[in-house]
């Protein structure tokens, strides 16, 4: 699909990760929907980024766990932009808690991760829907990570809404076939972010001699996979992991 003139919303629009799916959906001519839940002015300085290749973009406010307010994304969106082409559900909720300590994994974490990392996408995907089918034609591509593949990740409630995730992925390709493609990508260690920050510098060298090309992929290596499947013409239903060959999936 050329994504020249093509509408994207990108969920978690604001954060790291999806400032730069943002940036590399603008290089490809594609008009950005900024989603944010919080800080306002850091979407709108990704705005501001974004119009200086020439492309139109607005920030929306967006709890993606209320189904009202999901809907008005959907809605003020095909109102600003007049058509829908692409959904990125990156937006994530995360929290360390060990495994072993259940006690730890209160109710409210349990609901709080799965409801923005799970619900969410699926409220989502829900509102698009009808306006892609209606074209003929739509994208949706889900951010989950390596933590879905096996028991790994921050918390078992992250492992699980990731795993979900990418089983939502398969069962909405389904549903919304044969023409909305839904695909997923399942990030490993990536350089420069928060959560690798905040890991001890040895388990981040263990991780990158494990992997296959000895190194860990960047922020940089996810956007540019997701434009791969917001073009691609014949894939769907598919998880791609990106940890430089760490993980076989």
């Amino acid at each position: 699909m050329d994504l020249k003139g093509k509408v994207a919303v990108v969920t978690g629009g604001n954060g790291g990760l999806g400032q730069r799916i943002c940036h590399a959906l603008a290089t490809q001519g594609c008009h950005v929907a900024v989603v944010y839940a919080q800080s306002k002015t850091q979407a709108e300085g990704v705005v501001r980024d974004l119009e200086r290749h020439q492309v139109s973009a607005a920030a929306f406010a967006c709890d993606v766990t209320q189904r009202d307010q999901v809907q008005r994304l959907v809605d003020d969106v095909v109102k600003r932009f007049g058509r829908l082409d692409i959904l990125i559900n990156d937006a994530a909720y995360n929290k360390a808690i060990p495994f072993a300590d259940l006690d730890a994994m209160t109710d409210e974490e349990w609901t709080k991760i799965l409801d923005i990392n799970l619900t969410g996408p699926m409220l989502l995907t829900k509102a698009v829907a009808p306006v892609m089918k209606a074209q003929k034609s739509g994208r949706i591509v889900n951010i989950a990570s390596v933590a879905g593949l096996g028991p790994t990740g921050s918390s078992i409630a992250y492992a699980v809404s990731k795993a979900g995730l990418i089983h939502l992925t398969k069962c909405m390709a389904v549903a919304l076939a044969p023409h909305v493609l839904v695909n997923c990508v399942a990030p490993g260690l990536l350089e420069g972010t928060r959560a690798t920050a905040n890991l001890r510098p040895e388990a981040v060298e263990n991780n990158k001699k494990a992997a296959l090309l000895g190194k860990a992929a960047d922020k940089d290596d996810v956007a540019d996979q997701v434009v791969t499947m917001c073009r691609t013409e014949t894939t769907t239903g598919q998880t791609l992991v990106i940890d430089a060959g760490r993980t076989f999936h």
